[in-house]
């Protein structure tokens, strides 16, 4: 039988970009968590019939999704929200030089109307070290003012490449901005491979019911310009 391999190649899918922090004791956490563990419970190479561990973690760990209760007395926890918002088109916009993202740096990055979910590639994610070294206090998030630029363009979700959205040494102002206008916010990414451009955005919290962040894993999607 022939095969038209130049034909297959050509309807291949294109990959998906993994833009979520691995896991283990190297990965940064925020001052006072109890950071990430493994822990043996059985041991095939020990005479166990089985394989098996158990994780201690926050869930702020790594990659993650905020829900309004996380700020919010009261506030919708992570089983409701909308898949919609965590899957679909995305622009993710290079800012290496900014050692903050405030509602200027936005402008001037020219983000097309209509844009629905934003991520923000920083120089987080071009210093290799800081996705693999203890916490930094210097990492780059957006500001308040950002955050009203945020809701005013009706951008639904807003996604980072570190710890938090909000910079360390700031009030809960950022994130009560966002979680009050329903602004999904996405921590934790790691953007090393995503260059500025559109994507399609694939991230799956797990399905903890409630509380107020759950780990995900985020994969994104190259589209066509």
């Amino acid at each position: 039988m022939f095969w038209n391999t130049t034909s297959r190649l050509r309807t291949m899918p294109t990959p998906l970009i993994d833009v979520s922090t691995p896991l283990d004791d190297a990965t940064p956490t925020w001052p006072g968590s109890p950071g990430f563990a493994v822990e043996t419970l059985l041991s095939i190479g020990a005479g166990d019939p089985a394989n098996a561990s158990a994780l201690t973690l926050d869930v702020h760990t790594g990659t993650h999704v905020d829900a309004p209760c996380h700020f919010l007395p009261g506030g919708a926890t992570t089983e409701s929200l909308s898949l919609d918002v965590l899957t679909g088109p995305a622009l993710v916009i290079d800012v290496p030089d900014a050692d903050i993202v405030d509602a200027d740096v936005l402008e001037a990055a020219e983000i097309a109307p209509g844009t629905d979910r934003l991520l923000l590639r920083t120089r987080n994610s071009t210093e290799r070290d800081r996705r693999r070294t203890p916490f930094r206090e210097d990492f780059v998030a957006i500001t308040a003012d950002a955050a009203r630029w945020v809701v005013g363009r009706r951008i639904r979700l807003i996604g980072i490449d570190y710890c938090s959205i909000q910079r360390f040494t700031d009030p809960a102002d950022t994130h009560l901005v966002l979680l009050e206008a329903g602004v999904v916010i996405l921590e934790g990414l790691d953007l090393v491979n995503a260059p500025g451009g559109r994507y399609e955005l694939l991230c799956l919290p797990i399905a903890i019911p409630g509380i107020e962040a759950a780990p995900a894993r985020a994969v994104l999607r190259p589209l066509e310009s």
